[in-house]
């Protein structure tokens, strides 16, 4: 359990700025899939919800999406020792304050109030969750087109984390999308910290960051003293208020599960992926897209080396990347899941020595031999999460000593399977912990080179 307080001098924001924060990839939603979707949107206190997603709050608004916002406490043991206001003076100070707020964020009468107490929500996981399904009924739809946004489960502070802690579940039985928002995190975590290297950025644009500026400065009894006396202090100094004037947010996030159909793993990869490539000679548009042909050459520009020994591509399916892959590899192996696509992709390379393209299912089989070029593109999402684990370890045990990986990613949910591209990229930083030596991402794809340190004394 973290333990700090409001008071202790805590990270500067320089130090965050300094960090590679301002380059994490994008939430992977746009604008028009915003609007499309509902969001449930919850608080432990009065303030929380403008400091860690106002400027998402106001962008919802403004796109006209469907938002209710819960608010579970008043607040009122903000200033347990203050002599001149009352814990019931504050909680009405309190909840105004936090209906101006919603009103300059763009939801005036778009909340409700629960009247759980402050510093006790450790006890009120089931009311929580009644009060988190109601809302989420009366915005009717597709479990997946649902978004949760609650305080991060491990913020340090015991209401965030309780509340954190609930919605996370509900958000897991019930096929949510889940956004969580630090607050505390910033001021006792450091760069040096592991969590918010797997985050994602929302970037804010100029009216959402005035929203919630004017937001913020309507919650008076937080970031200004009560009075001069002891007691009545400001709690939210302007320091820590500098970690929530970026102009972007930041958030764990979760993506939806789709929840109206099977759930797809490698077994299963063999009967859908021969079914896809059936259907069309090219199923995903590799030559005709300029989309696939663009990803491609920012792909092969990435690798940092001009030619490799011995290269392996997992998921080639009809084999476009791997022909151009095989110009820069002496040799090359592909694989893929799906016969037919295995077949389509040998024929291309019939009579090329310099390329083997053989039917696998990953990661339970898995060519023989080790390799300094290991290429994982738009396969992740593909394995359920032990299934990707493995993977990992399949990569470790066959990529050489200062050998590259690379992996590119859709970032948008994929229907039937549990993950998502940036899951599969974190995932892979956790796991391997190997040194990032480039990343490109935008809004649909990410791309990442990630290089196996030559010596076990190299890894960070």
């Amino acid at each position: 359990m973290v333990t700090f307080s409001h008071a202790d001098q805590g990270t500067a924001e320089a130090a965050w700025a300094g960090s590679g924060l301002a380059v994490a990839p994008e939430l992977p939603l746009g604008p028009a899939e915003l609007a499309e979707m509902r969001f449930v949107v919850l608080a432990a206190h009065p303030d929380d919800e403008t400091l860690g997603a106002g400027g998402l709050m106001a962008r919802l608004a403004a796109l006209g999406a469907e938002v209710d916002v819960l608010l579970c406490t008043a607040g009122e043991g903000s200033h347990p020792d203050s002599p001149t206001t009352s814990p019931d003076e504050l909680a009405q100070a309190r909840l105004a304050e936090f209906a101006a707020a919603l009103a300059a964020l763009g939801l005036r009468d778009r909340w409700r109030f629960l009247g759980l107490p402050d510093r006790s929500l450790g006890s009120q996981a089931d009311a929580v969750a009644v009060a988190v399904r109601d809302a989420a009924a009366r915005l009717p739809g597709r479990p997946d087109r649902l978004v949760l946004v609650a305080p991060y489960r491990s913020d340090g502070h015991a209401d965030h984390d309780a509340l954190g802690a609930v919605v996370a579940e509900i958000a897991r039985q019930d096929g949510h999308a889940l956004l969580e928002y630090p607050i505390w995190y910033w001021h006792w975590a450091t760069p040096k910290d592991q969590e918010w290297r797997a985050w994602v950025r929302f970037p804010l644009d100029g009216p959402s960051s005035e929203a919630k500026e004017r937001a913020m400065a309507e919650h008076a009894t937080q970031v200004m003293p009560l009075s001069p006396a002891p007691g009545d202090e400001t709690l939210l100094s302007r320091e820590f208020l500098g970690h929530f004037a970026r102009g972007y947010e930041v958030f764990a996030w979760t993506p939806p599960k789709d929840t109206s159909g099977p759930v797809h793993s490698s077994q299963d990869a063999e009967e859908v992926f021969d079914a896809v490539h059936n259907g069309s000679a090219d199923p995903w548009d590799y030559d005709s897209s300029w989309y696939e042909r663009r990803k491609r050459a920012l792909t092969l520009a990435a690798l940092p080396g001009e030619t490799y020994e011995r290269g392996l591509e997992v998921g080639c399916s009809i084999g476009t990347l791997t022909a151009d892959l095989a110009g820069r590899c002496h040799s090359l192996v592909a694989v893929d899941a799906s016969r037919a696509a295995v077949r389509r992709a040998a024929q291309r390379f019939d009579g090329n020595d310099g390329v083997r393209v053989e039917h696998r299912v990953v990661p339970g089989s898995w060519p023989d031999g080790t390799f300094d070029l290991l290429v994982v593109s738009e396969v992740g999402y593909y394995l359920a999460p032990a299934e990707l684990a493995d993977l990992w370890d399949r990569v470790e045990a066959s990529l050489e000593p200062g050998g590259v990986l690379v992996l590119c990613h859709w970032r948008h949910p994929i229907d039937g399977w549990q993950l998502d591209g940036d899951t599969v990229h974190a995932l892979a930083r956790q796991r391997l912990r190997w040194q990032t030596a480039g990343m490109y991402q935008e809004r649909d794809f990410v791309l990442e080179i990630l290089v196996r340190p030559a010596r076990k004394a190299d890894v960070a």
